[in-house]
């Protein structure tokens, strides 16, 4: 299933700027998207349009060509969402949480049987289907979650941070369990902090902040689009000098003791040379390309958010 949205527009009311502004993006079938943006970047709200919770204002989301809505209306159960929140009744045990979803899924009951199974089994659930939901551990609920969303088997599953306060064992396994369901074929989008787990798993990455996409494509190619990226520290030079030195190459970044710069088609010879005229002797030098962070902070800046 391909996952298309287009010029997606949403304003809340009472509020000075929209919330999306002609957002435009595709998550292919058997391929994880990673979404990111800083907070009030304008993911929940896109989320939130894709599960249903917010009515279409202004766009289009279309699913194989269907509109949203009109799939909706004939297949329910074909977009899933594991949140970041806890979905499940706390004092219910694990099976009766799956039995209780898969009837407001209204799964035959056959099928319901099996899917029950199926999905303890992939989240690894079996030894704890008869404790009670509220009773298991932070990393064992958001496997709930998961098999929870898993039941229907639908075709485009969105992830909302779902690795919130898990212990490393449930990350790894979650992670590993998104990858398995996008090589089965499945739509997955991935919202996620952490940098380095849309790294790990994301095919393509789409980065939004102030409702707008700053950036999108498959990770490589957005590394690859950037300078390769030179760092320095430097003795006999001051670090306002260096600065200024870098600065008349390209952008410039201060990190501690380290100032690094975006290249471009400048050589680092020049940049060492440079150096050396000005009578600054290097000691420590990195040449590389921009990681994910570095390329999602460079776009987004580092001012702190605080809104949600």
């Amino acid at each position: 299933m391909t996952l298309s949205i287009e010029r997606l527009r949403h304003r809340y009311a009472g509020s000075p700027r929209s919330a999306l502004d002609g957002v435009s993006l595709q998550a292919e079938r058997g391929a994880v998207l990673g979404l990111l943006g800083p907070n009030g970047a304008g993911k929940t709200t896109l989320i939130s349009l894709l599960a249903g919770v917010l009515p279409l204002q202004e766009g289009t989301i279309l699913v194989d060509g269907e509109p949203l809505l009109a799939l909706r209306a004939r297949k329910p159960t074909h977009m899933a969402v594991a949140p970041q929140e806890y979905a499940f009744y706390p004092t219910l045990s694990v099976r009766e949480n799956l039995a209780t979803f898969a009837s407001v899924c209204r799964l035959p009951a056959a099928r319901a049987r099996a899917r029950i199974e199926a999905c303890l089994a992939f989240a690894q659930l079996e030894r704890f289907a008869s404790t009670r939901a509220e009773r298991l551990s932070g990393g064992l609920k958001r496997r709930l979650n998961l098999a929870i969303a898993l039941l229907a088997e639908p075709g485009v599953i969105l992830f909302d941070e779902p690795t919130v306060g898990v212990d490393p064992q449930s990350r790894a396994f979650i992670l590993d369990t998104i990858r398995d369901l996008a090589r089965q074929g499945a739509t997955v989008v991935y919202t996620s902090h952490y940098m380095d787990e849309i790294e790990a798993i994301a095919d393509r990455v789409v980065i939004i902040d102030h409702g707008q996409v700053l950036r999108a494509g498959p990770l490589a190619e957005l590394l690859a689009q950037d300078a390769t990226q030179l760092t320095v520290m430097a003795d006999g030079i001051t670090t306002e000098a260096l600065l200024a030195l870098l600065g008349r190459i390209g952008p410039v970044e201060r990190r501690g003791e380290r100032c690094s710069v975006e290249l471009g088609r400048t050589p680092a010879s020049a940049v060492f040379a440079a150096l050396e005229a000005a009578g600054a002797h290097v000691r420590h030098a990195e040449l590389g390309r921009q990681n994910l962070e570095e390329l999602f902070m460079a776009l987004t800046h580092r001012s702190l958010r605080d809104d949600a």
